[in-house]
């Protein structure tokens, strides 16, 4: 049925840039959207580096960047490549980070709401404040692009106004933004991760009804296969990880040391593949 997003065929697109992310983030994430949506589909990958890439994932340049991306403050600042034109990818679009968990269906995502509405997860960090995060969103290919001129007019000035792209598009999207029903998007670390002491007793859990695990910051679905909060810690054993919070092998504070334990995660592994 024709519904005014792109026909039949549902649209899905991924940025990767630099060297954070390797082709098996990509490729893996093809693997889960092909296991979680009603066929027909494509994936399209922006990138500077296609190579390693499975076959079945469109790759295309990324867009013209003719402004400086803010290099002083936090958010992800080149997503805003993909705001305006996207060559012959057109219509409506669902974007995914290249870190997320699928975990049920797909197919919603474009049925939700209008075709030309602005589709953004609620951030749990400022529930408040009700800012959008940038994981999960739909738009339809070009919507957008008032805020590259927003931006491309000063981008320093934008970013220390806002300080992330997901409180810039939230703020200045035209025709606003809506947000997806509730439970339908996992904060890995606020939604799934027991809270302290029960980390140190029980693995992370997919919350009931949930499609999709974001997993914003610095830990990784690597990072949760081996039970380490970032690439730059290592697991412990929970009596070990007690104690260097005492011993000076500690990090941080001693409540986010305590806070910040996580026994490795088997259904990430099982789910994050081709």
């Amino acid at each position: 049925m024709n519904d005014g997003r792109n026909g039949t065929v549902k649209q899905i697109i991924c940025i990767k840039w630099g060297t954070k992310f390797g082709p098996e983030f990509v490729n893996r994430l093809h693997g889960m959207v092909a296991r979680n949506i009603t066929p027909p589909f494509r994936l399209y990958c922006f990138t500077d580096d296609g190579a390693g890439l499975h076959p079945d994932i469109a790759v295309r340049p990324l867009p013209e960047f003719d402004y400086q991306a803010p290099v002083n403050t936090k958010g992800k600042w080149p997503k805003s490549r993909l705001w305006g034109d996207l060559g012959d990818v057109q219509g409506v679009v669902l974007f995914l980070d290249l870190d997320v968990i699928v975990t049920g269906s797909l197919d919603d995502f474009f049925a939700y709401g209008e075709p030309d509405d602005t589709v953004l997860g609620l951030n749990p960090n400022t529930p408040l404040e009700k800012m959008g995060q940038t994981s999960v969103y739909r738009m339809r290919v070009g919507k957008l692009k008032p805020l590259q001129e927003i931006f491309r007019a000063d981008p320093q000035a934008a970013a220390d106004k806002f300080r992330y792209e997901q409180r810039f598009v939230t703020r200045n999207a035209p025709g606003g933004v809506k947000f997806w029903p509730k439970g339908w998007l996992a904060h890995f670390r606020m939604h799934c991760v027991p809270n302290f002491p029960l980390n140190y007793l029980r693995p992370a859990r997919v919350p009931d009804g949930t499609r999709i695990v974001i997993f914003p910051g610095d830990l990784n679905p690597p990072d949760a296969i081996l039970g380490r909060w970032s690439d730059k810690d290592q697991h412990r054993a929970p009596l070990d990880h007690l104690r260097a919070a005492f011993d000076g092998r500690r990090r941080e504070s001693l409540s986010k040391h305590l806070r910040h334990y996580l026994l490795p995660v088997g259904w990430v592994g099982e789910l994050w593949r081709e």
